[in-house]
């Protein structure tokens, strides 16, 4: 799945520290398939997520988003899950780069979570760099690296690569 310059979705709202065991825990790492992933995503914290989440959301989360182990799987399990983007006050370093290497757009907005609820209507609108909360509140972001994307575009790195290399 590729991303478009314009999302727009529900937010699902999460608090801070949000770890990488939380958004898929590791008895589920067994798995490859990013629906199977998606549907454990965030279980222990919102065990009805995916049914929630299925039809597109975007996540809202507080600081330090994604921290703890390096699993590729956590970005994965949030796409298969249906994020289209993750917005957060701050992320865990290796987490913002493994969901950018996965498609999943990621925005640092520090605030967010003062203005946002659940089921309030996001747009994001990566290249303008604006984030609007509908009937609240709208943002200005630094916008994404073209690089980037040209990645989240591709679906992730490696659709990105195989397409620069001629393979895809």
């Amino acid at each position: 799945m590729s991303i478009g310059e314009v999302i727009r979705a529900p937010a699902i709202k999460v608090g801070d520290n949000i770890n990488t065991d939380v958004i898929i825990p590791s008895k589920y790492l067994v798995y490859t398939d990013p629906e199977t992933l998606g549907k454990h995503c965030l279980e222990p914290l919102i065990p009805n997520f995916y049914e929630r989440a299925k039809n597109g959301v975007i996540l809202v989360a507080g600081k330090n988003f994604g921290m703890g182990s390096s699993r590729e799987q956590a970005a994965i399990a949030l796409k298969g899950a249906g994020v289209l983007a993750v917005i957060a006050e701050s992320f865990a370093r290796i987490f913002f780069r493994n969901a950018i290497n996965n498609g999943l757009p990621v925005i640092v907005l520090p605030g967010i979570t003062k203005v946002v609820e659940d089921g309030d209507i996001i747009e994001i609108r990566l290249l303008e760099g604006k984030v609007k909360v509908e009937g609240k509140a709208e943002f200005t972001i630094k916008p994404l690296d073209p690089k980037i994307m040209e990645i989240l575009r591709a679906g992730g790195l490696i659709p990105y690569l195989r397409k620069q290399l001629g393979l895809a």
